[in-house]
C-alpha cells in the first residue's frame, strides 16, 4: 500500500505547497439561496448589493443642541429666536432664516435653512432668547444625508463573508434579506477498528472515538456543518461503500484515519481507486499523514490523519480554506499572524516544520507572549483546549528559550 509514496516525496509537501495545489485544484458551488438576515451570519454573499437610497437620507445633528439658520461659525455674544424642536421621528416643520434657531437633540433632522448646530453646553437661554455664550468649534456637528451610503454604492460584493457589520449595514440600508451561496455537504467518514463510543463500556485496546466530536464541532464553530457522518471499522469493502455513499451524496468528502502506510490503512488505496489520490504526506508536524484527491471526478477528498490533534490543525490549514473556495468566498481566509515571544524555554528537537498550540499572554509592556502548556503529542486532545494560538516552528530549531521571537497564527475568531 505503500508504494505510491515516493512520488510525493519521503518528507512529504511543505504546508504552503500543499494549501496551493488544493486550493488550485477546486471549483465553487454555484447553487445559491435568499435568507433573511437573521440567517446569514457566517454565510458568503452569492451577489453584489447596491444601495437603492441615500442613507440616512436627511441631514441629522450629531449631538443634543441647537440648529442655527445660518451655515457659518458663530461668534461669542450672538443671538437667535428659538422656533421649535426637532427629535428623532419628530422633525420640525418649517425654514429657519439666519436669525431663527430650533431646539434639537442627537440623530433629529434638520429643517432647511439650518446650516450649524452648537452644543447646548454654550448656549444660554432666555424664554424663546439664545445667546452663545462660549467660544464655539469650528466644526457645524451636522451629519450629511448620505453619511452610509448614496444611491449605487456597492454595500457588499459577491463572495464576502457574512459577519454581524456586515449584516447590521445592510439592515440600517433598508435591506431584509440576501442571497448566499449555498454551503458545501460535508461528508465526514472516521475508521478504526479501536473505536467505540464514548458512554460505552471499553474493552482492552478500545478507546472512545472523539475525532468526530472534534471535527464536527470544529466544523460548526466556523459556520460549517457535517451532513453526514459515519463511523466504519477498517474493513476495505465497508470503507470502499462508505466513500461511495457520502461521495454520492456530499460535495465534499473528510475521512480521519487509514491514510498513512500501515498494513490496516486502507483509505488512500481506496482512494486511488475511485478516483485519484493528489498527493500524501506533509511536511509538518502534527499532520505529516495527510493525503489529497477526489474520489470519482468531482468530489473533493480530504484524508486526515488519524490522531486527534493532527486532524484538527490539517483541517484547519488544508480543509477549512477548501471550504472556502467552495462555498464561493473570494479569497478565503487565513488566520491572521502575528509576532511574539516564548513566555517560557521550549524543548524541541530539529526535524519538521511544526505548529504547537500555544496561550496568548501579555506582560506589562504590552509584549505578547506564547505560552505552551504540557505535552504537545498529536494524540493529546488537551493540547488544543484554550489554544489562542498555532505557533510556528522552523524545520531546523531546536531548544528555543524564552523570549525567542516567532510568528504564530491567531486562532480566535473575529466578532464583526
Amino acid at each position: 500500500m505503500s508504494g505510491n509514496a515516493e512520488p510525493y516525496g519521503r518528507e512529504g509537501l511543505p504546508l504552503e505547497e500543499a494549501r496551493r495545489r488544493v486550493l488550485a485544484a477546486l471549483r465553487p458551488i454555484t447553487a445559491s439561496n435568499t435568507v433573511p438576515l437573521q440567517q446569514a451570519l457566517g454565510r458568503v454573499s452569492a451577489a453584489d448589493v447596491l444601495a437603492s437610497t441615500a442613507v440616512p437620507g436627511f441631514r441629522a445633528s450629531i449631538m443634543d443642541g441647537y440648529a442655527l439658520g445660518q451655515s457659518h461659525q458663530p461668534n461669542p455674544g450672538d443671538t437667535w429666536q428659538l422656533k421649535g424642536r426637532s427629535a428623532a421621528g419628530q422633525p420640525f416643520n418649517g425654514t429657519l432664516a439666519s436669525s431663527d434657531a430650533i431646539r434639537i437633540l442627537t440623530g433629529a433632522p434638520l429643517p432647511d435653512g439650518a446650516g450649524w448646530v452648537l452644543p447646548q453646553e454654550l448656549i444660554s437661554v432666555d424664554g424663546t432668547s439664545l445667546k452663545l455664550v462660549k467660544e464655539a468649534s469650528d466644526r457645524p456637528w451636522i451629519r450629511p444625508e448620505d453619511e452610509e451610503c448614496r444611491p449605487g454604492d456597492l454595500l457588499l460584493a459577491a463572495g464576502e463573508r457574512l459577519g454581524a457589520a456586515d449584516l447590521a449595514r445592510l439592515a440600517g440600508c433598508g435591506i431584509a434579506q440576501l442571497t448566499v451561496a449555498q454551503q458545501p455537504r460535508i461528508g465526514l467518514l472516521i475508521s478504526g477498528d479501536e473505536l467505540v463510543p464514548p458512554g460505552t463500556a471499553r474493552q482492552p485496546g478500545a478507546i472512545w472515538e472523539s475525532n468526530g466530536t472534534l471535527l464536527e464541532t470544529m466544523l460548526q464553530a466556523l459556520g460549517q456543518s457535517v451532513t453526514q457522518r459515519r463511523v466504519v471499522a477498517d474493513q476495505p469493502d465497508a470503507l470502499r461503500q462508505a466513500l461511495l455513499d457520502l461521495a454520492h451524496d456530499c460535495d465534499v468528502v473528510v475521512s480521519t484515519g487509514g491514510v498513512s502506510a500501515g498494513d490496516t490503512d486502507w483509505i488512500r488505496p481506496l482512494v486511488a481507486e475511485l478516483g485519484a489520490v493528489d498527493f500524501w504526506k506533509l511536511f509538518l508536524r502534527p499532520g505529516r499523514p495527510f493525503a489529497f484527491g477526489s474520489i470519482g471526478e468531482d468530489v473533493p477528498f480530504f484524508g486526515l490523519p488519524g490522531n486527534p490533534v493532527a486532524a484538527a490543525v490539517t483541517a484547519l490549514q488544508l480543509l477549512w480554506p477548501a471550504v472556502q473556495v467552495l462555498e464561493g468566498q473570494k479569497e478565503p481566509e487565513l488566520f491572521p499572524r502575528v509576532m511574539v515571544e516564548l513566555a517560557d524555554p521550549l524543548s524541541r528537537r530539529p526535524g519538521r516544520p511544526e505548529l504547537a498550540r500555544a496561550r496568548l499572554h501579555t506582560n506589562a509592556a504590552g509584549t505578547l507572549l506564547a505560552r505552551v502548556d504540557g505535552s504537545q503529542a498529536s494524540s493529546r486532545i488537551g493540547s488544543l483546549q484554550q489554544a489562542d494560538l498555532l505557533l510556528e516552528l522552523p524545520a531546523e530549531a531546536g531548544p528555543l528559550g524564552s523570549g525567542t521571537r516567532l510568528w504564530a497564527q491567531l486562532i480566535r475568531q473575529r466578532i464583526f
